[in-house]
């Protein structure tokens, strides 16, 4: 975002879920689906999905996180990672 000539990163942060067995897809499906998630990818690992939420604030990235994200059915868990310098 610019703003008088300066550029200012919009609050992000990176959601790693772990998913139920078999149930990456339509998660993923539902992750796009999502205001504020910009990106998503299924991947190999730790974690089955990676995802991108970007919003205006970082109150809305949380909201995002909290009420839309962890309480998708067939999400087990998720770590969150705050970007501080973009």
């Amino acid at each position: 975002m610019e703003t008088g000539g300066y550029w200012v990163a919009m609050p992000q942060a990176f959601v790693l879920v772990n998913a139920d067995l078999g149930a990456e897809e339509d998660l993923l499906k539902k992750l796009r689906e999502i205001a504020n998630v910009k990106e998503v990818y299924v991947v190999y690992g730790v974690y089955d999905i990676v995802a991108r939420v970007e919003a205006d604030t970082m109150e809305k990235v949380k909201e995002t996180i909290t009420w839309n994200i962890r309480r998708l059915d067939k999400v087990r868990s998720t770590l969150t990672m705050i970007v501080v310098d973009a």
